[in-house]
């Protein structure tokens, strides 16, 4: 190891008198990849805003190559060589790549103000080459793949000569064929010296990354440690400040014989074929597939977002006709989307405003006026089950919440309209270990009340944690279904994988 390329000492943050992050000191080498760990509101981003430039320190000193550093904006910290690769990516969408890559400065044709189109695609191209992406410069980014959207990012921060990289976040939309290929240029980024810092929930994925691992609780710095001290149950037991041997509440089926929801034939050509099951009151039916296999526009269709081509979907014996979100919502069946951020929330609004925006028909007085009184109570008491950390539900705005409190925002939306069933697509995903559990326990308290729920997750442990039941897709079509006392995990897999495609639709 070479001197140290970034150092903090004793750095603190508090938003309106309250500690985001106290005395916080590390310090990191030349090539080193450190991984940071922590519950949701543990502190990591506040950290990580502060290092590239989003928000200033209350207390503290930061040093980049033994110089002080203290930036006023991001551009200050780029200008210094730091690279920000946000979980939810800040690429122009509608712009193409080479757009991108130069957005805040084309290359100029000598010391006109005119660009120098020729250079910024021979340099676009090379740094493209640089990440394995091998596209055309003039792809529209919304034309890509999550994962070919993070390359762009990354590319973009060589283009800039970043020294020290922030990942965070950066698997959570990822296939695991586009996980292991962003592993592997982190490698190559390893051995060109460049120092970085890679925030994640997967603890896994943290373990087999790191060289060095910090573990964040509460806004302090627990310890930072080798990685190869570490075990997963260590890393959570500092997390959470206490010990989890059981990730999961306890299993106590309420599923009934009364039927909730019945599917048959359900047929969207090129999506979905022939999905045919029914669901209980009182059961968790787990969905399980591959990126791909039809999981998350099978809950679309039964939402009424997608349309259907053929098939039936009937509730309490009743065929639902002309299915709608709107149709949905009066016949209690809710939806929690996989993308909270740009689906489930108004990152703008307040979470009163958000956990009602469902159910105002309900409170609305003459059928116009709203009477916010009714409004305040039923969130209220709603937010205090849910447990939902927040200064004032009534004015703090859901982009300052932490991922776990976003997720039981839009949980408490649905949960004011009363539903019978409920659909949840990746309920858990980028939320950390605390909050997981605190969302299953949700899960576990709404079947036993006799909600019908459908619970689609990419992670087979977790389905195996909670589910009374598990749906196993693939290409679109159910390929096995597994009570709980024949769950096998390898069956399971070896099913999701029959018929796989490779490419196709998110799932």
């Amino acid at each position: 190891m070479t001197r140290p390329i970034l150092r903090f000492e004793h750095v603190g943050k508090s938003f309106f008198g309250v500690p985001a992050l106290q005395d916080v000191s590390l310090c990191l080498e030349h090539g080193e990849l450190l991984g940071i760990v922590g519950e949701n509101g543990a502190g990591k981003s506040t950290l990580m805003n502060i290092l590239g430039g989003v928000i200033q320190p209350d207390r503290g000193q930061m040093w980049i190559e033994g110089k002080p550093y203290r930036p006023s904006d991001p551009s200050e910290a780029k200008r210094t060589g730091i690279a920000f690769i946000h979980q939810e990516l800040n690429l122009f969408t509608n712009l193409s790549i080479l757009d991108n890559m130069f957005i805040d400065g084309f290359p100029r044709l000598a010391s006109t103000p005119l660009i120098n189109r020729r250079k910024a695609k021979d340099m676009t191209r090379r740094f493209l080459e640089a990440v394995a992406l091998d596209v055309p410069v003039n792809t529209i980014v919304e034309h890509l793949a999550p994962g070919e959207r993070q390359l762009v990012e990354i590319a973009r921060a060589l283009s800039q000569d970043a020294r020290t990289i922030i990942f965070d976040e950066p698997t959570t939309s990822l296939t695991a064929r586009e996980s292991d290929r962003l592993f592997k240029i982190i490698g190559r980024l390893r051995q060109e010296q460049r120092t970085i810092l890679y925030v994640s929930h997967n603890l896994g994925d943290v373990l087999q990354l790191s060289d060095s691992i910090a573990v964040l609780r509460d806004g302090c710095l627990v310890e930072t440690r080798r990685a190869s001290e570490y075990t997963t149950d260590k890393m959570i037991t500092q997390m959470v400040g206490r010990d989890i041997s059981q990730l999961y509440p306890p299993h106590h089926s309420r599923a009934t014989t009364e039927t909730a929801l019945e599917v048959k034939g359900l047929t969207q050509r090129g999506i979905v074929r022939n999905i045919t099951f029914s669901l209980c009151k009182g059961e968790v039916l787990g969905v399980f597939g591959l990126m791909g296999s039809g999981r998350s526009e099978l809950a679309r269709i039964l939402f009424g977002i997608d349309p259907c081509q053929h098939g039936t979907i009937s509730r309490r014996g009743h065929l639902r006709k002309a299915v709608s979100p709107r149709r949905s919502i009066d016949d209690r069946i809710a939806f929690v989307t996989e993308n909270r951020r740009e689906e489930g929330l108004l990152m703008e609004a307040s979470v009163q405003d958000n956990m009602a925006l469902v159910s105002l028909r309900q409170y609305a007085r003459g059928g116009q006026l709203i009477e916010r009184g009714r409004v305040t109570s039923s969130v209220s008491q709603i937010a205090d089950s849910l447990k939902i950390k927040a200064e004032r539900i009534s004015t703090q705005v859901a982009k300052n919440l932490s991922g776990g409190n976003q997720q039981k925002v839009v949980i408490g939306k649905w949960l004011l309209t009363e539903p019978e069933v409920l659909i949840l697509d990746e309920p858990t995903r980028g939320i950390d270990v605390g909050a997981k559990y605190e969302i299953y326990c949700i899960i576990r308290d709404l079947a036993a009340a006799g909600t019908a729920i459908l619970c689609i997750s990419s992670e087979l442990e977790e389905l195996i944690g909670i589910c009374d039941k598990i749906l196993v897709m693939s290409n679109g079509e159910i390929q096995g279904t597994f009570a709980r006392e024949e769950f096998d995990e390898e069956r399971i897999l070896q099913l999701a994988f029959k018929g796989h495609k490779t490419h196709g639709h998110v799932g």
